[in-house]
């Protein structure tokens, strides 16, 4: 059988890598970025660079998403000159993206209703590392159909595929998961202040820590760069982990559910973000709490 065409726009932290990682897997992918000097690597590695979204829609059988939030994806599936002005029936659309769960559903009724393409919504967890392993873990919303057949498309990208519902339930499963990370990154930078203004080595938590009830992801990528004061070249931003809490405090308030911890924690990266730190590593959070010297 004939491997889809696949068409990747977002080449950012996500985006690159994973494409990466299709092209190796022997898809033919096509790519576009509103930055088109991004896209300059993966053409190097076998990837076909379109000069519109028309141009990549035309050559696709399956179009592909990771952008930065629910606006731009909005944008480039219902802009001018978007997806949906040049979709066809028979094509899907996959937004790898973290967007809002409630707009997900609108946009995949209209997408529908625009051209008969068929939206599943598959955020992604693991990070930057995870995408260029091929470790993700995908959460998936959409028809089982739907579903069945994009599997192989994300299999080179991920250790695991879930399907949790019909559209927008793996993006209500992607704020989920921001909310347990969002909440440990805040109590993980005031762990780590107490425990250098109470005099313990905070290099030394990891291995204290490592394998007990504390463990986790976070922690373990967290605590060594607030530790060390390692800042630069920042796997994640701040301004996205925001994103997804406030996304989380939304759908809270559309379900009738509570989420004061992740409340507070938005809060709490709001002020930081307020300070200059949107672009920067979430573990800059630890400076919120240490003390001046001097």
């Amino acid at each position: 059988m004939t491997q889809p065409r696949l068409g990747f726009i977002g080449i950012g932290l996500m985006g690159g890598p994973m494409t990466r990682r299709l092209l190796q897997a022997g898809f033919a992918v096509t790519v576009w970025n509103r930055t088109v000097q991004k896209c300059d690597p993966l053409r190097e590695a076998g990837a076909t660079v379109a000069n519109s979204v028309a141009e990549l829609v035309a050559n696709a059988d399956v179009v592909m998403l990771c952008l930065a939030n629910t606006a731009v994806v909005e944008e480039v599936v219902f802009g001018d000159g978007g997806v949906a002005a040049h979709g066809r029936s028979g094509q899907h659309l996959i937004d790898l993206s973290s967007s809002d769960p409630a707009a997900t559903r609108l946009f995949a009724e209209r997408l529908a209703e625009a051209c008969g393409m068929r939206w599943v919504d598959a955020p992604v967890s693991g990070g930057v590392a995870g995408a260029e392993a091929g470790s993700l873990a995908i959460m998936c919303g959409g028809a089982e159909a739907d579903i069945t057949a994009v599997r192989p498309l994300l299999a080179p990208l991920s250790a695991r595929v879930t399907h949790m519902g019909s559209v927008g339930a793996g993006q209500v499963t992607k704020v989920c998961n921001q909310m347990i990370v969002g909440c440990q990154a805040a109590v993980i930078a005031e762990m780590v202040a107490l425990a250098e203004a109470s005099g313990v080595d905070a290099s030394r938590l990891t291995e204290a820590l490592a394998g007990g009830f504390a463990d986790s992801k976070p922690f373990q990528i967290l605590t060594p760069r607030m530790a060390a004061r390692e800042f630069d070249n920042p796997a994640w931003h701040l301004r996205t982990l925001l994103k997804d809490l406030d996304m989380a405090v939304a759908q809270s308030q559309r379900a009738g559910s509570g989420t004061p911890m992740t409340g507070l924690a938005a809060q709490l990266m709001r002020t930081h973000v307020g300070h200059g730190h949107a672009e920067h590593d979430p573990a800059t959070l630890v400076e919120s709490y240490r003390r001046t010297e001097g």
